[in-house]
């Protein structure tokens, strides 16, 4: 029988690791060790990963500077973070760069399950970039085309105004394909504006920002040389 999913658990302590490793194994679930941030790095580009458990507070290279990676480099990826019971500025900070959710520690292995459980149902979800599909990951966001919405990591709403939404859906609906200025705006319904001056550009920069893990290097919505934007749902 496949397993439900492969958990990579990130923790220096070695007591945690086994722990997690056996509890999860018990549950049907893959699971990988990483005792560093460099161990995880390896895993990732060379095994699929479901979840990734990461604690915060490591030697070396911390958690957070790991989920930053791992956001950046494997956007689909679901990240529970593992902090300490006082660290809630590191849980903003991380919940900030990417990490989907967060359990503090001492925690039981039940609730951690049930954390994994509620992000791998928001990622299958949102993993779906089919033409058509109501939800789609577009980035760290995830944009319901039937609600109007466009919601974060944590699914809290990110403000759109209606012409970013327009954008937004046509470059959504035709993933994997450039998109011309002209044609953007057709799609969108506004041919009332110029094709040639800033507007798509300055929506383009926009909606960067609310999307991409790093909007100076944009993985998703990409320019495309004397040709317009191209959506790009796999950020690779």
């Amino acid at each position: 029988m496949s397993p439900k999913a492969t958990i990579l658990i990130v923790d220096d302590e070695p007591g945690v690791r086994e722990v997690l490793e056996e509890y999860f194994v018990a549950q049907g679930y893959a699971a990988l060790c990483a005792a560093n941030a460099g161990d995880a790095r390896e895993i990732a580009a060379g095994s699929p990963v479901d979840v990734a458990l990461v604690d915060i507070s490591m030697p070396g290279e911390d958690g957070l500077s790991l989920t930053r990676y791992l956001r950046e480099h494997y956007a689909r990826i679901a990240i529970v973070m593992l902090t300490s019971a006082g660290t809630v500025v590191d849980r903003i900070v991380g919940l900030e760069m990417g990490a989907d959710d967060y359990v503090s520690k001492p925690f039981d292995p039940r609730e951690l399950l049930a954390r994994v459980k509620s992000v791998l149902r928001r990622t299958s979800l949102a993993a779906s970039a089919d033409l058509g599909a109501a939800r789609v990951r577009v980035g760290r966001c995830v944009f319901d085309l039937g609600a109007h919405r466009l919601t974060d990591e944590v699914a809290n709403d990110v403000p759109m105004s209606p012409l970013e939404f327009d954008l937004l859906k046509a470059l959504v609906e035709n993933p994997n394909r450039a998109l011309s200025r002209e044609r953007i705006l057709n799609l969108s319904q506004q041919r009332d504006m110029d094709p040639f001056d800033r507007s798509v550009d300055l929506r383009v920069m926009r909606l960067r920002k609310k999307i991409e893990p790093d909007p100076e290097h944009p993985r998703f919505i990409r320019t495309v040389r004397n040709a317009g934007y191209v959506f790009v749902p796999s950020g690779e």
